[in-house]
């Protein structure tokens, strides 16, 4: 891959990092309820589940997922279940003492890693979308696996340091977060996105092939 061809790359790479998004919103969830520092395994969560996009398209599945009015129903289903569940979640959780000093302490670390990769495996419009635009930059007489690699390696880079951002956002809320009725709306407005998320992945439709 030349050096023009990865810059023209890593230029998308930020604008889909970027976009708003579930990926977005539950970096941001993780950062008001666990802070920045307990934040990074739903960011670790995001990028396995990133990186099995990426293998998807990778192996040729993703063509198969977009030609498949099946496939792309049911993934994109349970997407959407997925995320109202989290939503759900987020809208019913009770207030707590807010420390700021203490969020780091809290959480499971694998449950946040699982949710994070679940919100970006769960996401068929993102291996469609993937689909489209990663071959633009692959070089098809060269080998792929390495072109896939520094394709793989850019985007986890791009995509950690933007949802670091989303998460450190959301985290200096805890600052602000004293009272239980602060903590209630604030956890309500993120079940809000989720919910708003859900609804625009349901409305998603498989391009039907000319």
């Amino acid at each position: 891959m030349s050096w023009q061809i990865w810059l023209g790359f890593l230029g998308a790479a930020w604008v889909i990092s970027l976009s708003p998004g579930a990926g977005a919103i539950a970096s941001m969830s993780s950062g008001l309820s666990h802070g920045l520092r307990r934040g990074y395994w739903n960011i670790l969560g995001l990028q396995l589940g990133l990186l099995l996009q990426i293998a998807i398209v990778a192996a040729g599945v993703g063509a198969l997922l977009a030609s498949s009015a099946v496939a792309f129903t049911v993934i994109k289903w349970f997407g959407v279940a997925y995320l109202v569940y989290l939503g759900v979640r987020q809208w019913r959780s009770a207030p707590t003492d807010v420390d700021p000093a203490d969020t780091d302490a809290s959480g499971s670390a694998t449950g946040m890693v699982i949710r994070g990769f679940l919100v970006n495996a769960s996401n068929p419009k993102a291996v469609v979308f993937m689909l489209a635009v990663l071959p633009q930059f692959l070089d098809p007489t060269a080998p792929l696996v390495p072109q896939y690699a520094i394709i793989a390696a850019t985007m986890v880079a791009v995509d950690v340091i933007v949802m670091t951002g989303y998460t450190g956002l959301a985290s200096r809320v805890l600052t602000y977060m004293r009272s239980p009725r602060q903590q209630r709306v604030t956890g309500r407005v993120f079940s809000c996105l989720f919910f708003a998320a859900a609804g625009f992945l349901s409305l998603v439709r498989r391009a039907v092939p000319a």
